[in-house]
């Protein structure tokens, strides 16, 4: 149970290289040539997301609409709200940047791997969280630009969305190209897609570097005391708080069977680092990105620990009635 609590492998990853951007940011030619690696690598992520999006996984979850339409609503409607609810009670604790990275969060898709893992492990309906998982993906490339565009405004401050251009440039097109070009590639991205996945993480990390070393040089820590990041830490654990309760609630007023609910509480409520960190990248500008992307940053960790319990419980409640079905038929 332990283990649930404490950071993956990649987490360190990512808190060594906030510690490197902390003591050796990149400055000069060194944050020109790390500038255009990230760029390069952020096109890269999208294409082979794009290739691995299997069609038949969503073609096939969509006789199940009312799951998937419940999922895609607490995505993409409830947690934007949900952020700009936050923002209105608690705008006064954090700055304009912090607040934006929150409403960041909110507008993102949900993951893919994770979110699927955690139904597996809880026992619940598997394929349909592949069906939903994959849309939410896809429409994530569309849709956080512009919820984060609508939002991005509302707390009066200086912080703006900068790159809605850029992201069809970057992120539309190149996911396009890889999906169209799967019945090509797919094979290949399946064989090496362990390595495609190191090719994931070293895109976010190389994205976070870039980032925070402008925003060191800015001098975000100066800019951040221990008090606002305490309170961020907070807001990001009550978000997800929330977001579960929501999920949960609804599943069990709607009528869905245990297994459906199981991608609901997962599906709704995971939001995916993968795409936040390369999106923000190409989205937001100016020393404040590094600040706006702390809140996914914090909120992943959070959904990750909180979400392995909760399916372990799941997991349990599946073999309590096995058991109980047992001793009733030994009876």
């Amino acid at each position: 149970m332990l283990k649930n609590f404490l950071p993956d492998s990649f987490m360190l990853a990512l808190l060594a290289t906030l510690a490197l951007a902390t003591f050796l940011p990149a400055s000069g030619d060194a944050a020109v040539v790390v500038n255009w690696l990230s760029n390069i690598t952020v096109v890269l992520l999208f294409f082979f997301h794009g290739a691995k999006l299997a069609r038949s996984a969503v073609i096939a979850g969509l006789t199940h609409w009312r799951l998937h339409l419940l999922i895609l609503g607490c995505t993409f409607v409830m947690f934007p709200l949900l952020g700009l609810g936050l923002s209105k009670i608690f705008g006064g604790l954090l700055t304009p940047a912090l607040w934006t990275g929150i409403l960041y969060v909110g507008a993102l898709p949900s993951t893919v791997q994770s979110s699927i893992a955690f139904v597996s492990i809880a026992r619940g309906n598997v394929p349909a969280a592949v069906a939903s998982a994959s849309a939410s993906q896809v429409l994530g490339v569309l849709l956080t630009p512009v919820i984060v565009s609508l939002m991005s405004g509302t707390q009066g401050g200086e912080v703006a969305v900068s790159g809605i251009g850029k992201v069809g440039l970057q992120i539309l097109l190149p996911f396009v190209a890889g999906h169209l070009l799967r019945p090509w590639i797919g094979d290949f991205v399946h064989r090496h897609k362990s390595t495609i996945a190191i090719t994931d993480r070293a895109t976010i990390l190389i994205a976070v570097y870039s980032a925070f070393s402008g925003a060191v040089i800015e001098g975000i820590w100066s800019r951040l005391p221990l008090p606002d990041f305490l309170v961020l830490f907070g807001l990001c654990c009550l978000m997800l708080a929330l977001a579960l309760l929501f999920t949960r609630t609804v599943a069990r007023q709607l009528g869905f069977s245990r297994d459906d609910e199981t991608v609901i509480v997962f599906c709704g409520t995971k939001k995916s680092l993968v795409q936040g960190v390369p999106m923000a990248r190409v989205l937001f500008a100016g020393p404040d990105l590094g600040l706006i992307l702390l809140p996914i940053m914090i909120f992943h960790q959070v959904q990750l620990m909180v979400c392995a319990w909760i399916a372990r419980r799941y997991a349990m409640q599946v073999v309590e009635e096995n058991d109980d079905r047992g001793a009733e038929k030994n009876g």
